[in-house]
This record gives C-alpha cells, sequence and structure tokens, in this order.
C-alpha cells in the first residue's frame, strides 16, 4: 500500500468516525406486533380514572 493510499484511509476512517458520532441515535427498539398487541390489551383492561380539572 503506498503513502498516499494509506493517508487517504486513514483520513477517510476518521472522517467516517467523526459523522457518526454526530449522527443522530439509532432508531428505537422494535417491538414485534405480538407484543404490541399485548400491551394494547394490557392498557384496554388497566382501568382508566378520569382527570379532574
Amino acid at each position: 500500500m503506498n503513502r498516499r493510499k494509506k493517508i487517504k484511509q486513514l483520513l477517510t476512517a476518521h472522517a467516517k468516525k467523526a459523522s457518526a458520532k454526530l449522527a443522530p441515535k439509532s432508531k428505537p427498539r422494535y417491538i414485534s406486533k405480538a407484543d404490541r398487541a399485548k400491551l394494547e390489551a394490557e392498557a384496554s383492561q388497566a382501568p382508566e380514572t378520569p382527570q379532574e380539572s
């Protein structure tokens, strides 16, 4: 590997790491369809208390 290529490779690697730091965090964790249905069923079974204003 010649010197120019090696330097370019290092610079691109550093740039890639820097842009990864600035990028937004990863998307929220995936919840399966069955788990979503289960959570929805639990929420509908929970007694809903009316809010007083």
